[in-house]
């Protein structure tokens, strides 16, 4: 199988059951016009975040890593009148074209955007008392996700899902001997979720428009 049908396939699922949204369309226009690179999630992995949510009953949601906002808006978009997303971000130029995206879509009222290292950022919340977060969507540098997760299970209860975006690596995961810090990284989450009695967790490989890659899936359970 080829990108060209990954992409073929993708296309066909998104046009069929995501269909097209111009709030979101314009979100990706306007971090393409802005420069950010083409990395947010794909139509139809937004639409399954955005399903969870749903399907989660979410009220309060916390995105490391925001980009454009692309999925800020799938998430929030999830949420009740009265529901919370914090979304954190690193460049503040890409904090800028989130929160533009954000209030075009309606959302700027139950999404903020924190700028900052995430780990600040996380440490933070737990300094304030965040009130737990009933699922997270970490999708970040990759070397920080033993550190964002250990800290998103401190914001989290007994129920929140936690996913972690990009975990397969092209199927270098795999490779135990691997130096890349992003691999290296990855493999070290794993270690971490699998040593820890309060996670149950499964991970899933996907291909589409963005290669070959995958999901990590975890459910707090106490």
């Amino acid at each position: 199988m080829s990108q060209q049908q990954w992409d073929a396939v993708d296309a066909y699922f998104s046009d069929t059951l995501v269909g097209h949204d111009p709030v979101l369309e314009g979100a990706l226009a306007a971090s393409a016009a802005a420069g950010l690179p083409p990395i947010a999630v794909a139509p139809n992995q937004g639409k399954l975040l955005h399903l969870l949510a749903l399907a989660q009953g979410a009220r309060r949601i916390l995105e490391v890593g925001t980009l454009g906002g692309y999925s800020a808006i799938w998430l929030a978009r999830a949420l009740p009148a009265d529901g919370r997303l914090i979304t954190l971000e690193i460049d503040p130029a890409h904090a800028e074209v989130a929160r533009r995206n954000l209030k075009a879509a309606g959302l700027e009222q139950v999404a903020e955007v924190r700028l900052g290292r995430a780990a600040d950022s996380l440490a933070a919340l737990e300094r304030e008392g965040a009130a737990p977060f009933d699922l997270v969507f970490i999708d970040a540098d990759k070397p920080g996700n033993p550190d964002y997760f250990a800290r998103a299970l401190r914001l989290s209860r007994p129920g929140t899902l936690i996913i972690v975006d990009n975990v397969v690596r092209g199927g270098v995961v795999a490779d135990a001997d691997s130096t890349d810090p992003s691999v290296i990284g990855t493999r070290r989450l794993h270690d971490l979720i699998a040593a820890d009695p309060r996670v149950s967790a499964t991970s899933v490989q996907t291909v589409g428009t963005k290669g070959y890659d995958g999901f990590t899936l975890a459910r707090v359970q106490g």
